[in-house]
């Protein structure tokens, strides 16, 4: 059986709700990661996420790569976006009972890392059980032992933008691959994976409901989403 959690990145959007009642309909509860100035932009739509069973997880104020700024401003990041995060949870009347972090691009600080985990650590950062990743990357990598969430397959649908030459149908034969170039194949003899999707209202433009096709695939191929907690 392949199975896993759905982490979905970059929230809020315009097709944040859309995307949250798919996920109902069909009994998933994702894991989502919010950057808080787009938080502040698209307010009611990150509500309705938390209102309808998601959990939002912190993704740095306004995603900047961690190695590229200092790691006194990489936590102003965080912080700022957590004062966005309560404010959000408080207005949703839901409780705040787990705060993942993911790292934009998955850039978890170079030089800084060890401040920055420290930091999640020492702070209450919630590390999503990874007991289940087969993969031996994950382990090799010190993934293992990180607060941060990363993942195990990222689907790469950002990527179809105009004149990108990445079309929803390179997406697809990426989910067929067998040995994709990053990560783990998405479908094998009992893969556990981490998925990665975006909330962006730039693909949506590109393929409407893209989530809904990408998603629906992998239920058409009896791949079992599991809680994210």
């Amino acid at each position: 059986m392949n199975s896993g959690i759905l982490t979905i990145d970059d929230i809020s959007s315009k097709n944040t709700p859309a995307i949250v009642d798919y996920l109902k309909e069909n009994g998933i509860r994702a894991l989502m990661f919010a950057e808080g100035s787009r938080v502040e932009r698209f307010w009611d739509e990150a509500v309705y996420a938390l209102k309808n069973g998601m959990i939002v997880g912190n993704h740095s104020y306004s995603h900047p790569a961690f190695s590229s700024i200092s790691a006194e401003e990489g936590i102003r990041e965080i912080e700022k976006n957590e004062t966005v995060l309560n404010r959000l949870y408080e207005a949703a009347g839901v409780e705040r009972k787990y705060r993942p972090f993911r790292f934009p691009y998955g850039d978890k600080g170079g030089a800084n890392k060890e401040i920055l985990q420290k930091y999640l650590k020492e702070h209450g950062f919630f590390k999503v059980p990874d007991g289940r990743i087969p993969y031996s990357f994950w382990k090799e990598n010190g993934l293992d032992t990180d607060i941060d969430t990363l993942w195990t397959y990222d689907f790469e649908e950002y990527r179809v933008r105009p004149d990108s030459g990445f079309t929803i149908d390179d997406v697809f034969a990426k989910m067929r691959d067998p040995a994709p170039r990053y990560g783990a194949s998405l479908f094998g003899e009992d893969h556990f994976h981490f998925l990665l999707m975006h909330a962006h209202d730039e693909t949506e433009e590109m393929v409407p409901e893209y989530w809904r096709k990408m998603i629906g695939s992998l239920l058409d191929n009896g791949f079992v989403f599991v809680e994210p907690v």
